[in-house]
Formats: C-alpha cells, sequence, structure tokens
C-alpha cells in the first residue's frame, strides 16, 4: 500500500477510534451511542481544525469593528439614539451608543447577509466532498454506519457550527457592546421599555432565530456537497448560490419569487425586538426553511444513497 493511501486510512482509523463511546466495546455498530459517538466525534473534528478557527474569528471580529466605529463616530455619547423605528441594521445602529445591548443585533443583522451564511456555505459544501476529495469518504463507509445515518450526521454538524457561528457573533457583540457603551433597560421597536434581564432573552432568542434561519441553506449546501468530489468546487458552488439568491431578492421585478427564496425571511429576527414579538413573519421564516431542508435533504440522501464511490 502507498504512504498516499495510508495517510486517509490512519485518519479514518483514528476518528473510528475516536467515536466509540467509553465502554462501548460489546455495542452494536448502529445502535444510539455509536450514532452520538460518532456525531461527537464530528463536530469535534469540524471544531478543531484551523479554517473553523478562522471562520469564527472573522465573525467574532465583525462585531468589534462595528462597535469601535460607532464609539469613534460618536465619542461613546448618546447622541444617535433616533426613534425607535421598523427595520433592522439602521435602527439598532442608532440605539448602540445608549445601550450596548443593540450591538447584538445589529452585529446580526450585519453578518446575516453574507458573513455569517457564506461561513455555513463553506462547512456544508465541504461535509461531503471534502471527505472524498482526501480519500477518506470510502473509508468512512466501510465502517458499519450506513450512508443514511452517515448523511445524519454530517448535517447535525453542519447545525452545530450554524448555532456556533451565530453565538460567536452574538457573545463578541455583548462583551464589546458592554465594554463601550452602557446596558440598561431596552426600548423596543414599538417604543416600550423592558428590563435589561428581558433584552438579554430577546437577544439569545434572536440568535437562535438566526441560527434556524441557517438549516435550509444548510441542507442546500449539503446537497450541493454530495453531487460533486470536490471540496472546493461545492464551497464554491454553494456561495455561488448565496449570491445569486440575494441578488435575485433584491430585485423587485422578480417579488413573485421572492416568499420561495430561503433568504427572503433572513431579517425577520427583528420582530423579536417589538412588544409583543410579532411572529407572523417568523413563522413563514420557519416554514421556509423547513420545506428547504425537507426537499433538499431528501435530495442529498437519494443522491448520496444511490452514489458510486470509488476513491
Amino acid at each position: 500500500m502507498s504512504r498516499a493511501e495510508q495517510v486517509p486510512q490512519a485518519e479514518t482509523v483514528s476518528r473510528a477510534e475516536q467515536v466509540m463511546p467509553p465502554g462501548s466495546a460489546g455495542l452494536r455498530p448502529r445502535s444510539p451511542l455509536w450514532t452520538l459517538g460518532i456525531l461527537r466525534s464530528e463536530i469535534t473534528t469540524l471544531l478543531r481544525r484551523h479554517r473553523t478557527f478562522a471562520l469564527l474569528g472573522v465573525l467574532a471580529a465583525v462585531p468589534v469593528l462595528i462597535g469601535i466605529a460607532v464609539r469613534i463616530e460618536t465619542g461613546g455619547g448618546g447622541g444617535g439614539a433616533g426613534g425607535p423605528d421598523a427595520g433592522a441594521g439602521p435602527a439598532f445602529l442608532a440605539q448602540i451608543t445608549n445601550n450596548g445591548l443593540f450591538l447584538v443585533f445589529a452585529a446580526l443583522a450585519a453578518t446575516l447577509p453574507v458573513f455569517l451564511p457564506m461561513a455555513v456555505g463553506v462547512v456544508a459544501g465541504d461535509a461531503i466532498a471534502g471527505e472524498a476529495s482526501s480519500g477518506t469518504l470510502r473509508y468512512l463507509l466501510v465502517a458499519p454506519a450506513g450512508r443514511t445515518r452517515l448523511l445524519l450526521v454530517k448535517y447535525a454538524s453542519v447545525l452545530a457550527f450554524c448555532l456556533v457561528a451565530t453565538l460567536v457573533v452574538a457573545a463578541s457583540a455583548l462583551a464589546v457592546g458592554a465594554l463601550l457603551f452602557p446596558v440598561g433597560e431596552v426600548t423596543t421597536i414599538s417604543g416600550t421599555r423592558i428590563g435589561f434581564g428581558e433584552g438579554l432573552a430577546r437577544a439569545a432568542l434572536t440568535a437562535l432565530v438566526v441560527a434556524v434561519s441557517l438549516t435550509g441553506f444548510a441542507a442546500l449546501g449539503l446537497f450541493v456537497s454530495t453531487l460533486t468530489g470536490s471540496g472546493i468546487g461545492a464551497m464554491a458552488a454553494t456561495v455561488g448560490l448565496l449570491i445569486t439568491v440575494q441578488i435575485l431578492d433584491s430585485i423587485p421585478q422578480l417579488s413573485g419569487v421572492h416568499p420561495y427564496l430561503f433568504a427572503h425571511y433572513w431579517m425577520s429576527f427583528a420582530d423579536v425586538l417589538r412588544e409583543p414579538v410579532h411572529w407572523d413573519d417568523l413563522i413563514k421564516n420557519f416554514q421556509l426553511q423547513g420545506l428547504y431542508v425537507a426537499v433538499f435533504g431528501s435530495a442529498a440522501w437519494a443522491r448520496f444513497t444511490a452514489k458510486d464511490i470509488t476513491a
């Protein structure tokens, strides 16, 4: 066996040792504990990659840059508050000087259109195609886990990254906001005031909504990843689809198809900061993401289970 063949095989053997839960030597390979072991190993491997650290580092830097820019522009004063009006980015930015908690909402509004989904697209596009291009996919399939279970584990790891990436943005924004600006009661978009504790809860709910908003795009990226054996090609195609959809969603003449684009309701997370919370667009967003997960998740399963993997 050549050295080139030994490297991926050794990597897979190492990962196979990681997925075995403690004391599971007698477990059946397709038992729930075995599956949880594979999932744990997959998420751990993903979060330890240098590329993942780089992506999360860029995402964490966005709130820092926004906070510093607002601080320099306003001198840390409370002057640019403006009235609480509808919208996302500009309205949230106007409130940051009065309450640093608004940096969480502003940072999510700034990263959601491009930075967050681009990071998710890189991870989702590489999920299957990256294993194929490195030569480890066929060894993973030799293990008695099954293609369906492996695909589910891959998608679950991408969803975990969606949540981690969103929380990194929110946590960075909260820390910078509290450091550079005063914090206290929150003025909602509706003009009412809520306590700081409830404001923190709304920020956490907003981060969760943003993470759920990325699930449909993650399923699309996973499907693209099953179509090719090139990890770079799958990542580029997934990011290209993201840019295309964003462009289509900005063209007024195509308003008839906008409600069916996965990115159309992404900014509905701003409704979490209303009093009471407006659920109409949020529910539409969840339903649309569920549709994309069902359609492209099924397509990914059909493609992956029938795929001839010889390399």
